[in-house]
């Protein structure tokens, strides 16, 4: 008789979003972030800010879905494109036949090809005044808006999603378990409040 076969165990996302994730983020480069601003950077962290939670949340993707062995993490490569109200609008009309501006949009790759040297992820669009409208009604800093939207951002360019409940609770409890790793309060405990 043979020995029963391990399953494979998913981390909750909680337990994925270690501190050791965290920290890892800021040091090794493993997700390069191409940022193009169309539109003035007022409120924008920097790029090494934006660098580093784009960078955790596939981190924490990885942590959670990489069984019990080590696994090497591939390095990948997503595009940031700062944009305005008006750019915003269009593509959320275009691509989700929606006629407003909103604050972030994901557009995850397609095929890859061979002669790429790192891996493309997609395209994130985030609307900059957007941004600094929606903390303002909030009443959060700016800071503790772009980073939610870079992971939120992130974690749909890898397949994520909220459109159904059970869906959204997972996208969610990722979120706010990086978010506070990283020192931000839960995104959705603040929306629900107002």
């Amino acid at each position: 008789m043979s020995p029963p076969k391990k399953k494979t165990v998913m981390k909750s996302p909680r337990r994925a979003a270690k501190k050791s994730v965290v920290r890892r983020a800021k040091q090794d480069p493993v997700l390069q972030l191409d940022i193009q601003a169309v539109v003035k950077r007022l409120g924008v962290p920097t790029n090494k800010k934006l660098q580093a939670w784009a960078q955790a949340a596939y981190l924490v993707h990885h942590a959670a879905h990489g069984g019990r062995r080590k696994q090497t993490v591939m390095p990948v490569q997503v595009s940031l494109k700062l944009v305005g109200s008006a750019e915003s609008r269009r593509l959320n009309l275009q691509w989700r036949d929606q006629d407003h501006a909103t604050n972030v949009l994901s557009f995850p790759a397609g095929e890859q090809f061979e002669f790429e040297s790192v891996p493309s992820l997609g395209d994130l669009a985030i609307c900059v005044p957007v941004v600094a409208r929606e903390a303002k009604q909030q009443g959060i800093t700016q800071e503790a808006h772009w980073a939610h939207l870079i992971i939120h951002g992130v974690l749909h360019l890898l397949g994520y999603d909220h459109e159904k409940v059970r869906d959204a609770a997972v996208m969610e409890a990722c979120e706010v378990a990086l978010l506070e790793q990283l020192g931000f309060a839960n995104p959705y405990v603040l929306s629900e409040a107002l």
